[in-house]
């Protein structure tokens, strides 16, 4: 069965150009274009595709809104952004709004078509780049969490929000999600370890079970806000 996507940028000539690339996949097919963010909520539950690629700098919604708006009625559809800058400001605020990955428009065409099946199978997707920025960002949500204020040595209410009670991770999943901010694939970290990928699979479900988390790059936020990462 064809991984059904949908593509998001205000650029036409953006959108027909990765329709064509994608389209020539035997396992890949476009199945809506949205020329803006709020287009793009709309078709997103029309549609419910299996992937949605999303742009960042959009008329009337922008891919962070978008994204946002999209996830808090269809939490399981990933949602891959692709910007043209590795350092926009904006790549870590696309996160935190549920994306899965981040990836640069430079890619090449069989880049992209993995990109696409990697995202299908609930992997993250994010571009070596990139990943240095998004980690960055990490470290000093880290650091900003850990920091104690005058009133408390505690993370304030408005940085660490009330989260549910979870179960301990086991020294296996804090390993497997330490490896899960470099933007390991479920491949990449079963290569790592020496483990089967249905093994790391299996392991990577329970981390996101335990955590409340929607998807990887939830899990990694929300294991920050826990204090379960340092990443110094």
């Amino acid at each position: 069965m064809a991984i059904r996507v949908l593509l998001v940028d205000d650029q036409a000539l953006i959108r027909e150009g990765l329709a064509i690339i994608l389209d020539a996949q035997p396992d890949i097919r476009v199945v809506g274009q949205a020329a803006d963010g709020q287009e793009a909520v709309d078709l997103a539950g029309r549609l419910q595709p299996d992937v949605i690629l999303m742009d960042i700098k959009m008329p009337r919604m922008d891919g962070i809104k978008a994204t946002r708006h999209i996830k808090e009625d269809l939490p399981e559809i990933p949602i891959v952004i692709l910007t043209t800058y590795a350092e926009d400001e904006l790549v870590f605020e696309g996160i935190r709004a549920g994306a899965s990955g981040y990836l640069l428009k430079d890619i090449t065409r069989d880049q992209l078509a993995e990109a696409v099946r990697g995202a299908a199978r609930g992997e993250a997707q994010i571009d070596p780049a990139v990943a240095s920025h998004v980690l960055a960002e990490f470290q000093r949500m880290s650091n900003l969490l850990r920091r104690p204020t005058r009133r408390s040595s505690a993370p304030s209410d408005e940085a660490m929000p009330d989260l549910p009670p979870m179960e301990a991770l086991t020294p296996r999943e804090e390993t497997i999600l330490r490896l899960l901010t470099e933007g390991l694939t479920n491949a990449g970290i079963a290569t790592r370890l020496h483990l089967s990928e249905g093994t790391v699979k299996n392991h990577v479900s329970e981390i996101l079970s335990k955590l409340h988390a929607n998807d990887r790059t939830h899990a990694v936020v929300l294991a920050i806000k826990r204090g379960l990462l340092d990443l110094t």
